[in-house]
């Protein structure tokens, strides 16, 4: 697995699972949403499975295969869950961790890890999913190896393309998610304004009062 690039010692990850969920029968129709999709781009969004990683406590969202499928079908890339296992979790975040290693070194204009590099490239030239056209619409189908592609040609393209110059990372400093800032002037500040902007609104708030009332 790829180290992470700003973490050299070890960090205790703290497990979330989804509570109630059979590994083969998640589903996002009428159910909460689990994860979070604020990047812009489903690749950082995936990279965004490991919250808060300069914590001393990273929390991991993929603490399981029912875990990753939900992942699968709430971001829309599968319509069902595929039943991943135990190994399809270990691959997911390998190559999880690879992409951010990339993003990382792009951030700090630090060159391209070669392992990272090699991983990403790997997972990618697999076959992606397949779009299928049926009289409702279309869909993709595949199984979690193949969305595993896909969401690495997404990084390839993304760390190796323009859109590299477009990645932040979130400037609430217990957050560490990173995102595709397509805002006007490049002004975006946080990966997202219901979450992050707002708790950071609110902290500046709190300490404007605290000063005024010092004063």
């Amino acid at each position: 697995m790829t180290t992470l690039l700003q973490s050299p010692s070890p960090v205790k990850v703290v497990m979330v699972t989804r509570p109630g969920l059979a590994q083969a029968g998640v589903t996002c129709q009428g159910g909460d949403v689990f994860h979070a999709f604020p990047c812009g781009t489903l690749a950082l969004d995936f990279v965004g499975t490991l919250r808060a990683r300069r914590n001393d406590e990273p929390t991991e969202k993929l603490a399981s295969a029912a875990d990753l499928d939900a992942w699968f079908v709430e971001s829309g890339l599968l319509s069902a869950a595929p039943s991943s296992g135990a190994a399809d979790v270990e691959r997911a975040v390998e190559l999880r961790e690879a992409v951010y290693a990339l993003v990382w070194a792009r951030l700090h204009d630090r060159p391209l890890p070669a392992g990272a590099v090699g991983t990403v490239n790997r997972y990618a030239a697999d076959a992606p999913l397949v779009p299928v056209l049926t009289d409702a619409g279309w869909s993709r189908v595949g199984g979690a190896g193949q969305v595993l592609s896909q969401i690495a040609r997404e990084a390839v393209e993304i760390v190796g393309g323009d859109s590299a110059a477009l990645l932040r990372e979130c400037g609430r400093p217990e957050c560490t998610q990173v995102y595709l800032d397509h805002s006007r002037g490049r002004r975006r500040e946080w990966c997202s304004m219901a979450t992050c902007g707002s708790r950071m609104k609110a902290a500046a708030y709190r300490a404007r009062q605290r000063a005024g009332a010092d004063a």
